[in-house]
């Protein structure tokens, strides 16, 4: 089977959230198990400058706004997979992250850009991009890559299926709806039938609608979203598309999420030889200006500083935790309220808070590796990586009961614990004094080193991998594509 992934980053060349870690992880155990799998990327100058062999697959000239547009193929870093990338000078050439300039407004020109990266993989699955390889299966990633659902269904003639995968509902991809001339599809498209969404032009919108088969990163999730609370506005549409919604629990790369052979942390460990973790946590404390005690309760938070995550109950609760032991250890940008709020909780409690903000990869396998415990509050939580992460280097998560969070963290209940089942601490009310009741169990627990070395060991054999979630994937692009065979397209 021949597997297109369209998405607008990929780690480690552009990153700015765990889509980028699916988007490397999934195509690569996708490939282990037979499958021919390429990537589509925008042509951003991080990323062409860090693939190899760059050479031509088509010339295509002036389009969307742009003077120049090629279709490049080249090798990305580390697995070797085939990348197309979109090269767009006009377009993709400018500093910024992907979707935002350095002052965090949206590019204006936003939909050009992804609406031209979802017409070339339509072409690419029409077969008139590359005439050495075409997809049997597009798969398109949030709402960025979602325009190729809709220009494939604007083709009856294109001979493969497409896929469409919401890694989060709450980012749309909402444009005015006057400008959807550029996008050269049929006016029909245009109704609330298509992509028109309460006066405005919803990508996302395009994937649920056009797509064959819509994923999420949870099951839970998945059956979330169908739900006013969480639906985003978009809860009619999904709830129409029922039968051929699908929720998926995203994987984590276990090579590069492995405590036994993490290059960025202080001493390496595993669930069989655990005595690693106690210079990591010793590090981390040293490297964040903790104070070194060997009796606080270390909890580490990497996460988009958003008020999805909940780090405001965070906030609202630290005073109360500081004072019971608990040492905060935080990386972290986004909201530039949050990321004052945490700089001043860090001013009153030196040694006891500690803000990085930004992003640093390497950094951050030294929080998960060394803190305690780490803590994910999420309002909504479509999958979560990092207690993933979290679970694999013995870091027991906090967590809220949504999403992938309730489908991957097991509450250290009297039962769950007496059945050795625990993996972590769960809370339902999104509201500060439930997170600092759950944060007070893990620190009673890890007063308890029996307890607490059972919970850490339970949690360090969880398996994560993305073997099983990409055997699922593979499942599902058959079930996509059985009316094509059917009708003699595939």
């Amino acid at each position: 089977m021949k597997v297109l992934h369209v998405a607008a980053e990929v780690f480690p060349l552009v990153k700015t959230g765990g889509l980028a870690d699916v988007v490397a992880a999934l195509p690569v155990a996708q490939a282990q198990q037979g499958t021919d799998v390429r990537l589509l990327l925008p042509g951003l100058p991080a990323i062409l400058e860090q693939v190899s062999g760059l050479r031509c697959v088509i010339d295509i000239g002036a389009c969307f706004g742009a003077l120049r547009v090629r279709l490049l193929r080249a090798r990305l870093p580390g697995d070797g997979l085939v990348a197309y990338i979109v090269e767009a000078p006009y377009l993709y050439k400018r500093g910024g992250s992907p979707y935002q300039n350095a002052h965090g407004e949206e590019w204006p020109d936003n939909l050009q850009r992804f609406a031209l990266l979802g017409w070339i993989a339509a072409h690419l699955a029409a077969g008139d991009a590359d005439p050495e390889w075409a997809p049997d299966v597009v798969h398109a990633h949030d709402w960025h890559a979602a325009m190729s659902c809709a220009y494939i269904a604007d083709h009856a003639a294109t001979p493969a299926a497409s896929v469409y995968t919401v890694h989060n509902l709450a980012y749309q991809g909402l444009f005015p709806m006057h400008d959807w001339a550029p996008l050269g599809l049929a006016s029909r498209l245009m109704s609330p039938a298509g992509l028109e969404y309460h006066g405005q032009l919803s990508f996302m919108k395009a994937g649920l609608k056009f797509s064959d088969r819509v994923t999420t990163v949870s099951p839970t999730y998945a059956r979330e979203i169908s739900t006013l609370e969480f639906g985003c506005g978009l809860d009619g549409v999904i709830r129409s598309r029922s039968a051929h919604v699908r929720g998926i629990l995203n994987g984590i790369d276990t090579a590069v999420w492995n405590p036994a052979a993490d290059p960025a942390i202080a001493a390496s460990y595993d669930a069989a030889r655990p005595d690693g973790k106690a210079a990591c946590r010793r590090a981390l404390q040293t490297e964040a200006g903790l104070e070194i005690d060997d009796a606080a309760l270390v909890v580490a938070i990497v996460s988009r500083l958003t008020s999805q995550k909940g780090l405001d109950l965070v906030l609202a609760a630290l005073p109360e935790l500081i004072g019971q032991g608990v040492q905060f250890a935080i990386q972290g940008t986004g909201d530039a309220a949050l990321e004052s709020a945490f700089r001043a909780a860090q001013a009153q409690a030196p040694g006891r808070v500690q803000v990085f903000t930004g992003y640093d990869e390497a950094r951050a396998h030294r929080l998960i590796a060394g803190a305690d415990a780490i803590a994910v509050p999420s309002r909504f939580e479509p999958c979560g990586l990092t207690q993933l992460y979290g679970l694999r280097y013995g870091t027991l998560p906090i967590v809220r009961r949504v999403g992938g969070l309730a489908d991957t963290v097991v509450d250290a209940s009297a039962a769950a614990v007496a059945e050795d089942r625990a993996t972590g601490f769960v809370f339902d009310a999104a509201s500060p004094q439930a997170f600092a009741q759950a944060v007070q169990r893990a620190l009673e627990a890890r007063r308890q080193p029996a307890l607490w070395a059972q919970l850490r060991a339970r949690a360090m054999v969880q398996q994560h991998s993305w073997e099983g979630p990409a055997r699922e994937y593979l499942a599902l692009y058959d079930e996509a594509l059985a009316p094509l065979r059917a009708d003699g397209l595939r």
